[in-house]
């Protein structure tokens, strides 16, 4: 039987661990009558890691010829279509869907974090591509809103990495225990004064726990100078920076962890997830939200207090009293974000 051939359009190949994780969950989802194409930065890596077709996600030339020969595009998940950061970022993938309709391809939305989109253009173009979507399914109340108010018809479930399948990592039980993960970011409000305090932070907080720190960066081009300054900062026989290629083994790592402190947003739903208590900085409308869904403890990247002691205190407490969220409560959620499996299901089939 010929498979449908599907275009998978995300920010994948570009050594984020997050957009791995979510590119993974994707494959593990889609129905096995569907043959994936990733668009990808890196296609060859792509193509050995996951064992899937891929071509470069910057070559005209490559997409159209696959544009040429495929049945279904999908937007892969996460907050492809914003404007806050990047212009460019909502006019390649918009563009790419248009197209993609354009030359009578099915398309589908697929477990997406919608916005913020601040130009009215932007929400404009957007609107428009999604109501020539075969379906849409969304990952949080923010982007349901939004495509409710424009009365389009949607699902809405959690992000699909709650429902990744996680892969031990060998070696990390010969590590000291217990284990504290910090997966924090640069970012122009973490500014060196604010590194500074948390790092001094981390410090005392590892002397009263006799904690083994790990320090996780989800994407290394962006997170390794600051795991870099976290370790110089602290003793080497009580840290370690760890990094993994294949997003199954980045979920794995949580199940070794005790605590979490982070700004990753996929790193906390993979902490959260496989029942490690967690700590948020956020830097994100999408980091706050989770946190109020989810009730973390933390604060806004803007807002971390001025003095360190202040800041290790908080998660002192925290690593004391806190309790992880109950196996009901992480099987529920991995059950919903299923959903954006069976919503491929149904496209699939009609």
């Amino acid at each position: 039987m010929k498979k449908n051939r599907a275009i998978i359009c995300g920010y994948y190949g570009k050594g984020n661990g997050g957009d791995e994780a979510l590119l993974v969950s994707l494959l593990q989802m889609l129905p096995e009558e569907i043959e994936p194409i990733v668009l990808s930065g890196s296609p060859k890596e792509t193509q050995q890691r996951y064992g899937v077709e891929s071509c470069d996600r910057s070559s005209a030339f490559s997409i159209l010829k696959v544009l040429g020969n495929s049945d279904l595009f999908i937007w892969g998940g996460g907050s492809l279509i914003q404007d806050v950061t990047s212009i460019a970022s909502p006019l390649y993938y918009i563009g790419l869907m248009a197209l993609a309709q354009q030359r009578g391809l099915k398309t589908i939305a697929w477990a997406q974090g919608i916005g913020p989109l601040k130009y009215p253009w932007t929400q404009w173009m957007t609107r428009e591509v999604l109501r020539g979507c075969s379906a849409i399914s969304v990952r949080d109340r923010a982007s349901a809103q939004l495509v409710q108010q424009w009365q389009l018809p949607f699902t809405i479930a959690p992000d699909p990495v709650w429902a990744l399948e996680a892969k031990s990592v060998s070696g990390l039980w010969d590590t000291k225990a217990p284990r504290i993960a910090i997966t924090l970011r640069s970012h122009p409000q973490l500014t060196p004064d604010r590194l500074s305090n948390l790092t001094r932070a981390l410090v005392d907080f590892q002397k009263a726990t006799d904690t083994y720190i790990l320090i996780v960066p989800f994407q290394p081009v962006k997170d390794m100078a600051v795991a870099r300054y976290i370790t110089s900062e602290l003793p080497t026989s009580a840290s370690q920076i760890i990094s993994f290629e294949d997003p199954r083994k980045l979920k794995g790592l949580f199940r070794g962890v005790d605590m979490a402190i982070g700004m990753r947003y996929h790193s906390l739903i993979m902490a959260v997830a496989e029942s490690c208590r967690c700590f948020a900085i956020s830097y994100d409308p999408k980091i706050a939200q989770l946190n109020l869904e989810l009730d973390l403890p933390g604060w806004e990247l803007e807002q971390i207090p001025d003095d360190s002691n202040t800041i290790c205190q908080a998660w002192l407490e925290h690593y004391a009293n806190a309790e992880p969220l109950s196996l009901t409560q992480i099987e529920s959620l991995v059950d919903r974000a299923l959903m954006h499996q069976e919503m491929l299901k149904k496209v699939y089939t009609k």
